[in-house]
């Protein structure tokens, strides 16, 4: 059959990626993850604001991004001194979708992320697809683009003239990251309702369905990732019925596409729900059951966390032996270091982050001085992208220390914490620093905890 002369314009204007080697020799032993960290960190240190990410970074070795945008060529060159774009294995921005004339002012590739509120962006940093904004956020989701601007249309409303495509599933994997941003650096409490309109967008389309299987697997797969990162705001916002609905929407997303990699991530949200809702036997089951569906994965650092999950649920229910036995096996796979078969939603789990959930087994088991130790060296070690894991370690840290006895410290740490919640609103950071100012409450003549908890109230007394 003769193909169309739009297909025919389609095929000429872009040629298949070829994959970019050099960029991938850079990269060298560390996971598109760890790479990506680093992208960010070269980012800070040049005043820059890019949203990098594995799938970004797997997407330039691919050859799917021919030519960064402006910001990340600036990034590049600061990490890679006296390098061009050629030597970094990039095309001529000229050359790039035959669009010279657009070469200066438009966007290269689709973006890692969405803007944040109220951010100012140039056209050279703004890295948004209009495309994206079109299909998506024109189909019922305006509040994905900024997460609280301008009215949204029910799902019901969404129409499409065409079948679903790939660009609607790479809007909803865009949603994804965006939440995932703006948790990392502003906590929960105020992105809940804003990120429910992007799901129901989400379910409308799978439920428009899409032609090709291949779109129709990542359809899945963006829809029950955005359906665990809206329950992560639920859960962190205190919300725990929402959250565990939103969950069990994933886990079900998760088995329709026979996806195990979706799965073992809801029923690792799940778990963890469960303990901090005070169900610690549904805790270890449902890490359990993350673990039998990522054995079909090749990734130990995720294996790591499952048991991680797991160890929480044994500390919850009093179990000292099950909690060991989980740790040492979490830190056993932990060691064996990143993979490229890693989820890249997994790209938390640092050391910070083994170390403070190790500190929460040690605290439920309520073995203070230790987990205080690992609270310390948790926050010690964060990357401060992770603004809201920060607060959230400082403050593990201050209720330790805490009941520990060591008031003037736990002060001191409550007090960083309140620092960092200028910034932050979650209400499970809140509720930990609320329940250390109880223990701190008795000590109140100690000057430094009597200043603490005056803030504190001033801070609660103003929110």
């Amino acid at each position: 059959m003769a193909s169309s002369p739009a297909s025919e314009r389609n095929s000429t204007a872009r040629p298949a990626p070829r994959p970019n080697t050099a960029f991938r020799r850079l990269r060298g032993r560390l996971s598109p993850g760890e790479f990506a960290a680093s992208v960010r960190r070269a980012a800070r240190d040049i005043g820059e604001r890019v949203s990098c990410d594995a799938r970004y970074i797997g997407r330039v070795e691919s050859g799917e991004i021919r030519c960064p945008n402006y910001a990340y060529e600036r990034v590049f060159r600061h990490m890679f001194p006296g390098r061009s774009l050629s030597d970094l294995g990039f095309a001529p921005r000229a050359q790039v979708r035959g669009r010279a004339s657009r070469s200066c002012t438009g966007p290269q590739e689709t973006p890692g992320t969405l803007p944040e509120p109220q951010d100012h962006r140039s056209a050279d940093t703004y890295e948004e697809s209009d495309v994206l904004r079109r299909v998506f956020m024109a189909g019922g989701a305006a509040t994905a683009a900024t997460l609280g601007s301008g009215p949204a249309l029910p799902p019901g409303s969404i129409r499409s003239s065409r079948p679903v495509g790939a660009a609607e599933a790479a809007a909803v994997e865009e949603a994804v990251r965006s939440i995932r941003l703006l948790d990392d650096r502003h906590g929960a409490d105020g992105l809940y309702r804003q990120a429910v309109q992007p799901l129901r967008a989400a379910y409308a389309l799978l439920d428009a369905g899409a032609q090709r299987r291949s779109t129709s697997d990542r359809l899945h797969a963006g829809t029950g990732e955005l359906a665990i990162s809206v329950g992560w705001l639920a859960h962190d916002s205190g919300r725990f019925d929402d959250a565990r609905s939103h969950y069990a929407e994933a886990l079900a997303t998760a088995r329709m596409a026979g996806d195990a990699g979706l799965e073992a991530h809801a029923f690792c949200n799940t778990a963890f729900l469960a303990r901090d809702a005070g169900r610690p036997r549904e805790a270890v089951r449902a890490a359990q059951a993350a673990q039998v569906a990522a054995g079909q994965l090749s990734s130990s650092r995720l294996l790591s966390l499952l048991a991680m999950r797991e160890a929480g649920g044994w500390a919850a229910m009093g179990d000292r032996s099950g909690c060991e036995t989980a740790l040492l096996r979490a830190q056993t796979l932990y060691a064996r270091g990143p993979a490229d078969a890693d989820p890249e939603w997994m790209s938390f789990y640092g050391e910070a982050e083994l170390e403070g959930l190790e500190a929460q087994c040690w605290s439920a088991l309520g073995h203070w001085e230790r987990a205080a130790h690992h609270a310390r060296r948790a926050a010690e070690l964060q990357d401060p992208h992770f603004v809201r894991n920060t607060a959230l370690f400082t403050a593990e840290l201050a209720g330790d220390l805490a009941r520990q006895g060591a008031v003037e410290e736990a002060a001191e740490a409550g007090d960083r914490v309140l620092d960092l919640l200028d910034g932050v609103r979650s209400a499970r950071i809140r509720g930990m620093l609320d329940t250390t100012a109880g223990v701190l409450a008795p000590t109140r003549r100690v000057p430094a905890v009597a200043a603490f908890l005056d803030r504190r109230t001033a801070g609660a007394a103003a929110a």
